[in-house]
């Protein structure tokens, strides 16, 4: 009895106490959590046009609107006057330039021609007085210095009427009709711009939304460029999530999301990732991509600028063969278990899938049912061809 004892208290401590698990197949799920803040997929903002007052406010914040719904006004005096002399400027280089092209004002329209009038009866009677002149120098009653006369007279009539015509059909030059379209276009801009503020002056809802920021308050001075409010639509919402440059590479368009907000604890939004991210960026003291998640179910009761969780799902594998993480070694890149066999410990190469928590999935190297090791129980190390005493 003694020889027995002896024999079974020398081969219980040469064999290391191991904890063991089984290879099995079940469900694994991998997911990625990070931190977002939530945004509008479209918000409207309106800055003051110009400084001044604030005249009326006509929405509270949280309201919601229709489209072209008045919200705000600006005290609009010097926008009115503005938009009346950029009026009054376009009227006037709109008349300048038609009265290029057309030759003239009126007055000068009906100067040129009676001045054409006349100068072509002015002609008429110089040619008929040439024409009497040289009959009469053929019979020796005219001398040839007063048909040469003649002659230069008619000459100049001819050319007075020459001009005349010139000038009513070619009553600009280049430049002139170039100066007059650059000064015309000048003041229609002016005109749009001055009108653009004047509209800017009322707010109206550009669509049907929420009014969700008003940071101004009635009578209240703003300068040019301050914000006046904020809308969007709280149906349509989607986060900008940080995840982690190493995580990058598992995201994808369209991968599931989760959204929780603590401060409607118990309560899930869901999503699908809708854009990856083109940089790095540093946020705090993270180097994170920024993810845009649009919100599949929004329904209006997710607040704009909250910091929300997000999880995106990498995987969900129904029946996955796997083993605990802790059953998995590395070395040189290389991944193994410890397979467990007649009492002993062999060093398996395993090839791996999707990694979670606490599951490894296992894609080669084990079949169902196989056993590996965990890890002693009293600390002493385990490798290949060790004996072991499994320990439940």
């Amino acid at each position: 009895m003694i020889v027995v004892f002896y024999l079974a208290r020398i081969a219980t401590l040469t064999r290391v106490p191991v904890r063991t698990a089984v290879a099995q197949r079940s469900e694994l799920i991998k997911t990625l959590p990070t931190n977002g803040k939530v945004e509008p997929q479209v918000n409207s903002e309106a800055h003051a046009p110009y400084a001044g007052l604030v005249k009326a406010l006509y929405v509270h914040e949280g309201q919601h609107v229709s489209q072209g719904t008045l919200l705000l006004s600006m005290d609009d005096t010097d926008a009115k006057a503005r938009l009346a002399t950029a009026m009054a400027a376009l009227k006037s280089a709109q008349d300048n330039y038609n009265s290029i092209v057309q030759g003239g004002t009126q007055a000068q329209r009906l100067s040129l021609s009676g001045e054409l009038s006349r100068t072509q009866i002015d002609r008429d009677q110089a040619q008929r007085n040439l024409d009497a002149l040289k009959k009469l120098q053929m019979t020796g009653a005219a001398s040839s210095s007063e048909v040469a006369a003649a002659q230069t007279r008619l000459d100049t009539d001819n050319a007075a009427l020459a001009n005349l015509e010139q000038r009513r059909t070619n009553s600009y030059d280049a430049s002139d009709l170039s100066r007059a379209t650059a000064t015309m276009a000048d003041a229609e801009a002016g005109y749009v711009a001055a009108q653009k503020v004047l509209n800017e002056a009322n707010v109206q809802a550009p669509f049907a939304g929420t009014v969700y920021l008003i940071p101004v308050s009635r009578t209240e001075y703003v300068n040019q460029g301050d914000l006046l409010l904020q809308m969007a639509d709280l149906s349509k919402m989607q986060v900008r999530a940080y995840f982690d440059e190493p995580e990058i590479g598992q995201l994808h368009v369209g991968q599931p999301v989760m959204i929780q907000w603590d401060a409607r604890p118990g309560k899930e939004w869901h999503g699908h990732i809708a854009r990856i991210p083109s940089t790095i960026i540093t946020y705090t003291t993270r180097n994170v991509g920024e993810v845009l998640v649009t919100i599949d179910d929004a329904d209006n009761d997710l607040l704009p600028n909250t910091n929300v969780r997000v999880t995106a799902l990498v995987a969900n594998e129904p029946n996955a063969l796997n083993i605990p993480r802790e059953a998995l070694h590395t070395e040189n890149g290389k991944q193994y278990v410890y397979l467990v066999r007649g009492g002993k410990l062999h060093r398996t190469s395993v090839v791996t899938g999707n990694i979670n928590l606490t599951q490894v999935e296992i894609l080669s190297g084990l079949k169902e049912g196989d056993v590996v090791a965990l890890g002693s129980t009293n600390g002493q190390p385990i490798g290949d061809g060790v004996p072991i005493e499994e320990v439940k």
